[in-house]
């Protein structure tokens, strides 16, 4: 048994993390920004870059997940210093806090697979130097922000986290929700929505030329590999939480398509994700083949290890 400290605890991930390690008799602590309504609730106020450590008193592992939705809003310019200052404030409060406890709580701190920008063809390791653009610089910054941790000798990883596949919440299976970010969004609404709707109307198949690598992963390994390394202190640095088998955004538009009992024949040029989404089209046609060689070393074994297997189990 342990005790874990979560960060975003109500978001996608966070949800059925929380769950999970309950399920297998961790105590959770979720810290929140709005006055607590559970006795396992503390309030904290990221944007103060300030945690208290007594809160991280008798915590064996923090899982830090807050931080803006990049396809929540347009790329307005006030709303790209949200999305930075929401990841680089949390995470250095939290890793600050870690400092000054004095011991060697395990941090596994959001990340996200832009950090390496566009890359083509290139195989994409954790080792793979950073790319460029507006991610590539947010994900620097946001790793960095954990360096106090780190240089306390605390065991910190990087969740750099792909594109996330999962049913939505609720009774229809007919939506699927995805980010690139790290922080999931609803395809309900947010920037993903018009693509959506794009789908519906037969224009779910390849976006601009399709071939750009698209690094998924299921929910369900995206949770899983997040307790595999709670249970792994000794991994630390960056670690890809993407699939095995790297796949073409075309291939992900037809599984995804299947999913949503929806034809994912004809094209969404690369203007009409711009019109749908602004800026974050960028980040939609870019290419990331990137594979998970550290989870992979680790001992991780994936449930869905190939696209095929996780259309299966979107659409149940």
């Amino acid at each position: 048994m342990a005790r874990v400290l979560v960060t975003g605890s109500s978001g996608l991930i966070g949800t059925p993390l929380v769950a999970a390690l309950r399920g297998r008799g961790d105590e959770v602590v979720r810290l929140v920004r709005r006055p607590p309504s559970a006795p396992d609730e503390v309030r904290w106020d990221p944007g103060s870059r300030r945690l208290d450590p007594g809160v991280l008193d008798g915590v064996d592992a923090v899982v830090h997940l807050a931080g803006a939705g990049v396809g929540d809003r347009r790329w307005t310019p006030a709303y790209k210093h949200e999305i930075l200052s929401s990841r680089t404030d949390g995470t250095a409060a939290v890793a600050s806090a870690i400092a000054e406890t004095g011991r060697d709580v395990r941090f596994l701190s959001g990340s996200a697979v832009g950090f390496y920008g566009d890359r083509g063809e290139e195989e994409l390791t954790e080792g793979s130097p950073p790319g460029a653009g507006f991610l590539a610089d947010v994900v620097l910054a946001w790793e960095a922000a954990a360096q106090p941790a780190v240089d306390a000798g605390a065991p910190v990883a990087f969740l750099r986290t792909g594109l996330v596949l999962a049913p939505p919440s609720g009774s229809s299976r007919s939506l699927l929700k995805l980010d690139r970010s790290g922080v999931l969004i609803d395809t309900e609404g947010g920037a993903a929505g018009p693509l959506v709707r794009l789908a519906r109307l037969g224009l779910g198949g390849p976006i601009g030329s399709g071939r750009q690598f698209w690094p998924w992963i299921t929910l369900v390994d995206e949770v899983g590999a997040i307790l595999h390394l709670l249970d792994h202190a000794d991994v630390t640095g960056p670690v890809n939480l993407t699939g095995p088998e790297p796949a073409r955004q075309r291939e992900v538009a037809t599984a995804l398509g299947r999913a949503m009992h929806r034809p994912a024949v004809l094209p969404a040029p690369a203007f009409a994700a711009r019109l749908a989404v602004g800026e974050f089209a960028g980040e939609i046609v870019a290419s990331q083949r990137i594979v998970g060689d550290v989870l992979v070393a680790s001992g991780y074994r994936y449930t869905h290890a190939d696209l095929d297997s996780a259309a299966r189990w979107l659409v149940g």
